[in-house]
């Protein structure tokens, strides 16, 4: 199973719960992008851009996001969620995920987040702070 996520710097683990499946007895496709956040938030805490963002009011903003499902996840199973960036640009990066079950011990689905930085305080696009884009560099070049 690890072998599926090498790429990703943050993982995240969540067993998926009874309460995740819809009525056609699989998980419903609006969970996925709740774990998607969950690792985002991950990464965001691990890379420094959550405390950043407490501090200053700069911070991520979620532009557009979407899924490819690859396979159907059933309860009872567990998941592992990662997370990385790529295209770090002057004031954007592209997150990418990667979900992975462990009972079929196979990619369940894959996505992307389009994050723009966004100043909070005076509502407008921002760009990547330093000290955060030296943090995302140091994760992504583990």
């Amino acid at each position: 199973m690890t072998e599926h996520l090498t790429d990703y710097p943050v993982v995240v683990e969540f067993p998926v719960a009874w309460g995740d499946m819809d009525a056609f007895a699989h998980v419903n496709n609006t969970v996925y992008f709740r774990w998607f956040e969950d690792a985002r938030i991950a990464y965001f805490e691990r890379s420094g851009v959550g405390e950043h963002m407490r501090q200053t009011r700069v911070g991520p903003i979620l532009a557009k996001t979407w899924c490819r499902f690859r396979l159907p996840l059933k309860f009872p199973d567990t998941v592992r969620i990662g997370a990385r960036v790529q295209d770090l640009g002057e004031d954007r990066f592209t997150m990418v995920y990667r979900v992975v079950s462990e009972s079929l011990d196979a990619v369940a689905a894959d996505g992307e987040g389009f994050i723009v930085m966004y100043d909070y305080q005076n509502q407008h696009k921002a760009p990547v702070p330093p000290d955060v884009r030296t943090a995302i560099e140091a994760l992504e070049s583990r």
